[in-house]
């Protein structure tokens, strides 16, 4: 192989399509077990590695020399084989997580911080907390001196805080580590997983005000700068924001809402053929695993049996990366469920006259158009704050289809 990423367990790793945004180089992904580390280096069957959980320590025994950087951080994530064959050991993740919490506006100086976890991504967090100014920080950790009954005990006060534990990270999506409402002090929030782009413990600090970020920006920054490594030649830091916005506009779900009969179903359709994407169309899904039409599981089961389906629908659809996904018409009632369509996507209120709402097989709009009217005055808020953007579906179905597109990868900064 010429460069690649090694770690025992890879899953979704978005770092080839990053690197090959990046330099010409073939880039590969390399399950090792922990047992097959010393020959896999010995080897030298590459000419550069990124090394990721849980070998960033393990493989500093290895390297002829490190850089001031990873000797100061003490773990490596970067290594490159030198003429002689030798082990170059180099740190990009401190300049990753510096520049993510630049980006977010988060300013450790002077702030007491507290990092969760205590491995090799903790030891890049606290290095870069120091150079930043933080004036105290705290490592919070299962088995260490400050576990988590101690962090809301001893450190509520804390103003900064940092995830690099897994906690979160796909397929996971939801799980938080902290509990942000015994942390009342918090200016600002940072989780190193990068999938989903919003986990549960950042969607908690935004929903609080407090300004948060997901490890996607230190992802790609890290890689420009072992990229730049790997190369032998300078990337400037545009070219990494580029790449930031198209695996964005690559990886992020499209996910429709709207009124019962809007038309989210076959626009959802017409734009995930358009974008080359899987569709997932939820009521369809919700009666499939049911086995019977919507309506009928409304009659049969009653409206709160149907909404809990639908939150395990798209729990599970929203999750996943790149689709389009069409949701019923009252998904935006449960804020858990608006929860999961932003943990990984941009959301689009598709708008549509109420006159021309369709409600042949809607049970709660069939009524009358009055009956619209009502579920419309209802929901017509939690539409327009569930949404990130909006597109009128009052012409034809190509036209709404083309401007959910424009929006989308506007929503992204594509």
């Amino acid at each position: 192989m010429e460069y690649g990423l090694i770690g025992e367990k890879l899953g979704h790793s978005y770092s080839p399509m990053i690197h090959a945004r990046l330099a010409d180089y073939r880039y590969e992904l390399v399950e090792v077990a922990p047992d097959a580390l010393d020959g896999f280096l010995r080897a030298r069957d590459f000419r550069g590695l990124n090394v990721t959980i849980p070998y960033k320590r393990a493989v500093i025994p290895y390297c002829a020399e490190l850089s001031d950087v990873a000797r100061e951080v003490g773990c490596v994530n970067t290594l490159l084989v030198r003429p002689d064959g030798s082990l170059y050991g180099h740190n990009t993740d401190i300049g990753g997580f510096i520049h993510m919490l630049r980006g977010a506006g988060i300013d450790p100086r002077g702030r007491k911080a507290v990092v969760l976890g205590s491995g090799g991504t903790s030891l890049t967090a606290r290095t870069a907390l120091r150079r930043l100014g933080a004036k105290e920080t705290v490592v919070v950790s299962r088995s260490g001196p400050v576990d988590y009954a101690a962090l809301y005990a001893d450190h509520a006060d804390a103003e900064i805080l940092v995830n690099t534990t897994p906690v979160g990270m796909y397929p996971n999506n939801g799980a938080s580590p902290a509990d942000l409402k015994r942390l009342p002090n918090l200016l600002g929030v940072a989780d190193v997983v990068y999938n989903p782009e919003k986990t549960a413990l950042v969607l908690d600090a935004l929903e609080r005000g407090i300004p948060a970020v997901s490890g996607l920006p230190m992802l790609v920054a890290q890689a420009r700068e072992a990229a730049e490594l790997f190369s032998g030649r300078d990337i400037p830091e545009p070219a990494g924001e580029a790449v930031l916005r198209e695996i964005r506009g690559q990886t992020l779900n499209l996910v429709l809402i709207g009124m019962p009969g809007c038309g989210k179903s076959s626009l959802g359709e017409a734009v995930a053929r358009a974008m080359g994407r899987p569709f997932v169309d939820c009521d369809a899904e919700i009666a499939a695993r049911a086995g019977m039409p919507v309506p009928e599981i409304f009659a049969r089961f009653g409206e709160a049996r149907f909404r809990e389906m639908e939150t395990e629908v798209l729990r599970d659809a929203c999750r996943e990366s790149g689709r389009v996904i069409a949701t019923g018409g009252g998904s935006i009632l449960r804020a858990e469920n608006v929860r999961a369509m932003r943990q990984n996507g941009r959301v689009c209120f598709i708008r549509r006259a109420i006159e021309a709402l369709p409600r042949d097989g809607r049970p709660l709009s069939s009524a009358s158009t009055d009956a619209v009217r009502k579920l419309w005055d209802e929901r017509r808020e939690r539409y327009i704050a569930a949404g990130d953007f909006a597109v009128d579906n009052n012409s034809t179905l190509s036209d709404a289809a083309a401007r959910i597109q424009e929006g989308f990868y506007e929503a992204v900064g594509h």
